[in-house]
């Protein structure tokens, strides 16, 4: 017996080893190994528990790429221990929660993308930007980092102004280009460049963004999206730029997608559908970037689309809340659209809003009414048309509205920029609205309150008369489109339009591209046809041309908030209502021209002190900012972007 029973407990002891040897996480194998069903499977279940902090496709974002070797193991057993069990010391929490089958399945998926290529198709890419997380409190403080340029008006109260000082009036004659870098799209470049650590961002049309080293021009990634579907009436094949947040970049297309990035690696994160693009929907504008959300408007205001803003989660691009500019049934609003005119009113949302954090309010401008110019058809004020909606950002609900332009029939959007300001403001310190407004006015509203507080016109504007004490306009007989044409200041172009305005807290003053002249406005039949543009507009109109004998000027100009008043104008020789201005602590104010000037004026007298020639006309707004304690300045004509500098 004795002689049997060592052969048996060494035979038993070997069979325990051997399976506390394949029990270890590197000798376990995955069952579903092979299996197309599984990979499939984990697919789905990374897009639901794991991209958020992986990325999609595994190819990192907050949390380590999963496409090569793994730090903490990357065999089979080990990838399933650290699933189920998470990594101690690290941002991996366990997901017990997941059945055995569903965590092979996620290791199934991985072993499908480790090893791929991180340049996916659509993303081509081949260095890495290397760039800080831009956090809510960096974008919130960015005054306190004057050598970036964070969000597409600069800072979230709109200013689009520049503490940088080191070009100033004295030697800004002195400015040389340091770089350009072809960026020809499908449209004009009209984007405005976002700035982080020395990395530029910038897009071109239709679906293309790009990191820049700042002081170089040299480009590090690039990712281009082609269009999904195209409206065959698609227009305004343009791009503004983009947001910032974490490690993201996002972005919206023609085809009415808002798209997540891996700042550094321009690898695709999530693409959400805003909208359907065959009704007329497209996203030309940067998004808002906030502390939880990323915001964005739609355009298409021609197309008879019903307009709206919305937010969505910036790890996941889950939508957060929707407000409609155009109420329905049971809405506030929704009784000043006549009959149901308000299901094709369009009031677009399409350019970037700005934010107060303090109260935690979005201001977002609105557009024109639909169809444009017959507003017969819709009867009414037409809310939240040619308004400002404040509204709250953990909710998008509506706290006040104003309305610039009721039922207009002239195209005059109220798209331009929200400035806001704390200031002295008639001897007393209040929390202020700027917007000098397509249809010729320069407004002032408190932004606590929606209080309308001044209305000032800053080119010749003949169809109002003047506001009643709640700031709603006496309009002048005569002013609204008619099947005959009616010659009404301003032009369809408007007074002044998207392009960035500049305030300046050196001088108090706000700086705005204007045009000043007329057209005539003519209505005709409101057809409307899903996709096609709704302007309803007669024979009559010429939409930017000049009245005969009413000649026409343009330029930039510099507006007083306390009295409403043109301090100084600078006149152009041809109009450009895509270039915008800014303003630095140096006391300089750049501005673009249609002929292909580059301008620096003095900002307290409006005289010229630089001029650089593009050779195309200049459509975008410039931006300052600073690499290794050198202040540059850039701005993009046509198809071509420029950097400026002092020289060395």
């Amino acid at each position: 017996m004795p002689s049997q029973t060592r052969p048996l407990s060494l035979l038993l002891l070997t069979a325990v080893w051997l399976a506390a040897q394949q029990d270890t996480p590197e000798a376990q194998k995955n069952p579903l190994a092979g299996d197309r069903a599984a990979v499939d499977a984990g697919r789905t279940l990374f897009q639901q528990t794991c991209q958020s902090c992986h990325g999609a496709e595994a190819r990192g974002d907050r949390g380590p790429a999963l496409t090569g070797p793994l730090r903490h193991g990357s065999s089979d057993g080990q990838i399933f221990v650290n699933i189920r069990g998470g990594i101690r010391g690290t941002q991996m929490p366990a997901f017990a929660g997941l059945s055995t089958d569903q965590v092979w399945q996620l290791v199934s998926y991985l072993r499908s993308v480790a090893g791929s290529s991180s340049e996916a198709p659509g993303a081509p890419h081949n260095r890495e930007a290397h760039v800080r997380d831009v956090a809510y409190g960096r974008i919130r403080n960015s005054a306190a980092e004057p050598e970036n340029w964070l969000t597409y008006w600069g800072d979230y109260g709109g200013r689009h102004y520049s503490a940088l000082r080191q070009i100033d009036t004295a030697n800004v004659r002195n400015l040389q280009a340091q770089w350009a870098l072809q960026i020809p799209g499908e449209a004009q470049v009209e984007a405005v460049p976002i700035v982080v650590d020395g990395i530029m961002f910038v897009t071109r049309p239709p679906g293309e963004v790009m990191a820049i080293e700042a002081a170089t021009g040299r480009r590090i990634w690039t990712y281009q999206r082609p269009q999904k579907k195209v409206n065959p009436y698609e227009s305004n094949r343009v791009n503004r730029g983009v947001a910032v947040l974490g490690g993201r970049v996002f972005f919206g297309t023609l085809d009415a997608a808002l798209v997540a990035l891996n700042a550094r690696t321009g690898a695709l994160l999530w693409e959400t559908q805003v909208a359907d693009t065959m009704e007329g929907y497209s996203i030309t504008s940067a998004p808002l970037a906030l502390r939880d959300k990323v915001v964005t408007g739609v355009a298409g205001g021609e197309y008879g689309i019903r307009g709206f803003v919305d937010a969505y989660d910036p790890g996941t691009g889950k939508r957060l809340w929707r407000f409609y500019t155009t109420p329905g049934p049971g809405e506030f609003g929704y009784e000043t659209w006549a009959g149901e005119s308000w299901r094709h009113g369009s009031a677009a949302t399409w350019l970037t809003g700005t934010y107060d954090p303090e109260m935690d309010t979005i201001y977002w401008p609105v557009g024109n009414p639909g169809p444009d110019e017959n507003g017969d058809v819709r009867q009414g004020d037409n809310l939240f048309s040619c308004s400002v909606v404040a509204l709250d950002a953990g909710t998008g609900k509506r706290k006040w509205h104003y309305q610039f332009t009721p039922n207009d029939t002239h195209d005059w959007d109220a798209t331009e920029d929200l400035v806001l300001v704390d200031r002295p403001w008639h001897r007393k310190n209040r929390k202020l609205l700027l917007h000098a407004d397509r249809n010729g006015v320069f407004y002032v509203l408190d932004r606590v309150t929606g209080e309308f507080l001044a209305a000032t016109p800053y080119v010749r504007t003949t169809w109002v008369q003047g506001w009643d004490a709640k700031g709603r306009p006496l309009t002048a007989p005569g002013w609204r489109a008619t099947p005959e044409g009616a010659a009404v200041f301003p032009a369809l172009i408007g007074g002044t339009n998207f392009q960035a305005p500049s305030y300046s807290p050196l001088t108090g003053w706000l700086y705005v591209a204007y045009h000043d002249g007329g057209g005539r406005y003519a209505s005709g039949p409101a057809i409307f046809e899903r996709g096609r543009q709704y302007w309803a507009a007669g024979g009559h109109g010429e939409f930017q041309g000049d009245m005969p004998g009413e000649p026409e000027t343009q330029g930039v100009m510099a507006l007083d908030p306390e009295t409403g008043k043109v301090q100084w104008k600078h006149e152009f020789a041809s109009v450009s209502l895509q270039a915008g201005v800014l303003a630095t602590a140096g006391g300089v104010l750049f501005a673009g021209s249609a002929d292909g000037d580059l301008l620096a004026l003095d900002a307290r007298t409006g005289a010229p002190l630089w001029h650089f020639g593009t050779g195309a006309e200049v459509t975008s707004s410039p931006v300052s900012y600073a690499v290794n304690g050198r202040q540059y300045m850039a701005i993009a004509a046509n198809g071509v972007l420029f950097g400026f500098a002092l020289p060395k």
